[in-house]
């Protein structure tokens, strides 16, 4: 799996864990949703991902996008 990948993968994952739990716990989690789609968003400009930088130290194949 590459970078790329993993990382649109744990974008998913944590906005659909997010909205369950503010269905299920509170309403405040829509804060992680909130920041997770800014951080695709500023990453989409910029090409900064924090989690694409710590995926490549750990030995991930990088794909286009987080080179």
């Amino acid at each position: 799996m590459t970078i790329d990948r993993f990382v649109l993968a744990f974008a998913g994952a944590m906005v659909l864990i997010s909205v369950g739990l503010s269905q299920i716990h509170s309403v405040y989690w829509l804060w992680l949703t909130a920041f997770v789609g800014a951080n695709l968003l500023q990453s989409a400009f910029t090409g900064f991902c924090p989690l694409a930088i710590v995926l490549k130290k750990l030995g991930f194949r990088p794909g286009q996008a987080f080179v």
